[in-house]
């Protein structure tokens, strides 16, 4: 099969076709045969040796695929996966294991960027009729990750204000037009350009604006770090332009993947009890936070990321159920940015990381 594989870290140019045999799905797994791979930014510091999680080399990255179940494995020991395909029902959501024939998503640790892909059964899960591969993969990960900020993290209340950086990306169009049916009583936007600006606005957003940080308020703790003292000494452009589009007032919830200085000048445009939930830190910048920084202002700082939910399934499928139906109710538009052939993978990444592109990116294993 062909499968874009690394065998060194660093820039696109390290993403190589190669051909490898079709891997064999064990106890519990699923061989999909693969029509979409989706791509992450978190793809980019996997390929850079960055992530939170390492990897050994050789590694076929892809944490996500849609495709068609060709195999099972044999029946794990303690689990509803790895059937045969007369199906067996997941009792505490309301999808079902996909069986073989069956469209599905998976998610994966690696192995995505392929023809094929092994899967376990009970991260896999039956794209519904009339949804395609590339929307169905625009809501899991990021989808996924959407539901989860504003439910599980950020605990949003109704009525609270919710300001959703990069509102134009995969994960922020998703949460700005999640935010008010989920409650949000005023959603603020930031993005990078005017025309993403404007897209954040028709996708639900009350006010968008850029994330202009300017020059750093207080001196960093070290090279590439922004320091994190109290509200005055952090505060910054962004900071006063976040308040302000909240008309005066300070703000509930960020959900930020950035870090750095927008991170350190969100922060600091929180209220008393406010959440600022970091999903991703795309500037590599590192943000010192103390205890006592959260004890004078009452705001707490929460983490999130996706990997902690593989082993949840009733985590990962009952969100599903709910964005597919807001999806197919018309509530929910997953965008899509972009697909790409699987040889050109080196392309997709050097494009997602000089922002030029917006929304969801796949590759095409059959292009």
């Amino acid at each position: 099969m062909r499968a874009v594989q690394i065998e060194e870290f660093g820039g696109p140019e390290v993403l190589r076709l190669a051909e490898l045999p079709v891997p064999e799905p064990g106890p519990g797994e699923l061989l999909i045969r693969v029509s979409r791979a989706g791509l992450n930014f978190g793809d980019t510091h996997q390929r850079r040796n960055q992530y939170i999680a390492k990897h050994e080399l050789p590694v076929v990255l892809g944490g996500e695929v849609a495709g068609v179940v060709e195999r099972v494995g044999p029946p794990a020991d303690d689990s509803t996966s790895g059937r045969d395909p007369s199906a067996v029902k997941i009792t505490h959501g309301p999808s079902d294991v996909p069986g073989v024939g069956d469209r599905a998503i998976a998610l994966l640790r690696t192995g995505g960027y392929a023809e094929y892909a092994v899967a376990p059964a009970a991260r896999a899960f039956r794209i519904p009729d009339g949804v395609s591969d590339d929307d169905a993969l625009a809501l899991l990960i990021q989808g996924l990750t959407a539901w989860h900020l504003l439910r599980t993290s950020a605990h949003l209340a109704r009525g609270e204000s919710v300001v959703v950086h990069s509102a134009a990306g995969g994960v922020g169009s998703l949460l700005t037009q999640l935010a008010a049916p989920l409650g949000a009583g005023r959603v603020i936007a930031t993005a990078g350009s005017d025309e993403r600006r404007a897209e954040a606005l028709e996708l639900g957003a009350d006010v968008a604006l850029a994330a202009e940080t300017g020059p750093a308020a207080a001196p960093a703790a070290a090279v590439g770090d922004v320091a994190l003292a109290d509200r005055d000494g952090l505060a910054g452009p962004l900071t006063d332009a976040l308040i302000a589009a909240n008309g005066g007032r300070p703000l509930d919830v960020v959900l930020d993947a950035a870090g750095g200085a927008v991170f350190a000048q969100s922060l600091a445009a929180l209220g008393p009890f406010g959440r600022i939930v970091a999903y991703g830190n795309s500037t590599r910048e590192k943000v010192a936070v103390t205890n006592g920084d959260l004890l004078r202002s009452s705001r707490a700082v929460v983490g999130f990321w996706l990997m902690h939910l593989l082993d949840r399934r009733d985590m990962l499928a009952e969100p599903l159920a709910d964005l597919f139906a807001r999806a197919a109710r018309g509530e929910l538009r997953p965008r899509v940015g972009g697909t790409y052939p699987l040889a050109d993978a080196a392309r997709a990444h050097a494009d997602l990381e000089a922002r030029r592109t917006a929304g969801k990116l796949t590759l095409d294993t059959t292009a």
